[in-house]
């Protein structure tokens, strides 16, 4: 049996971490693999600044760090940051996938150009980061968002009537205005309006989190990992330093 372990970037509850693990109703990869889900110790309220990247990126790599050596195949990062990503590419021998690049690498074999459908402005950041370093600008038809606040515990439930038009009314846009013939949901809390765009967008949308699920176990069949040139091993791993930070962020 084959295990993956998805890193949530914020802690939460038992209720609360049920949404995410939904995302997992969107992808069938039948028998022989498993996913465990886990919220992170340490991490920002939002990740709307430069100071919460770091934090994020701390949190992803503390909680990731032991993951191979629990007995996991694969890690798979529940945000589109792609935060922590490549700090536990380098400590880990394992698969590690972040949705954000993969899901734009993905958009560019389904079509010529993408939009980030996102829920906020002040998520802009985080895309603009990742698609400068792929260089993929040129193909970046526009950065879109929603207007809307988004609940990184409760995602959106009880605002569907709300959300979902919102949401369908930017995508949209992105394909009539700004060029797009892929569209991609800006974040993992958005995992639940998925259905609802899909059926009605004339244009593939992706589900990142559902992506990751998929990747991660065709890279485990594949026997594939990220490449140790690109992602050179640290000197000294510090895991008692990273684990006595999350246990003071978690009130031990």
């Amino acid at each position: 049996m084959a295990k993956v372990l998805v890193i949530v970037p914020f802690p939460m509850d038992d209720d609360n971490l049920s949404k995410r693990k939904a995302q997992l109703n969107a992808v069938k990869l039948g028998e022989g693999i498993e996913f465990d889900f886990k919220p992170v110790r340490i991490a920002p309220v939002n990740y709307v600044s430069q100071q919460d990247s770091v934090l994020a990126d701390v949190g992803i790599l503390e909680a990731g760090l032991q993951a191979e050596k629990d007995g996991y195949d694969a890690v798979c990062i529940d945000t589109m940051s792609d935060s922590g990503m490549s700090a536990l590419r380098s400590v880990l021998d394992i698969p590690v996938i972040g949705p954000g690049r993969h899901s734009m690498l993905l958009a560019l074999t389904l079509g010529e150009k993408f939009s980030i459908l996102a829920m906020w402005d002040r998520w802009r950041h985080l895309y603009t980061k990742t698609i400068a370093e792929l260089g993929l600008q040129h193909k970046c038809a526009s950065l879109r968002s929603a207007g809307l606040q988004p609940n990184n515990q409760s995602l959106l439930a009880g605002k569907e009537d709300e959300f979902f038009p919102a949401l369908y009314e930017a995508a949209m846009r992105c394909i009539e205005e700004d060029g797009a013939d892929v569209i991609i949901l800006g974040s993992t809390t958005m995992h639940e309006a998925h259905a609802y765009l899909a059926e009605r967008l004339p244009v593939p949308i992706i589900n990142p989190g559902p992506l990751t699920y998929r990747l991660a176990d065709a890279a485990i069949k594949l026997k594939l990992a990220h490449s140790r040139i690109s992602y050179p091993s640290p000197s000294h791993v510090a895991a008692d330093r990273l684990a006595e930070m999350g246990q003071i962020a978690a009130g031990l």
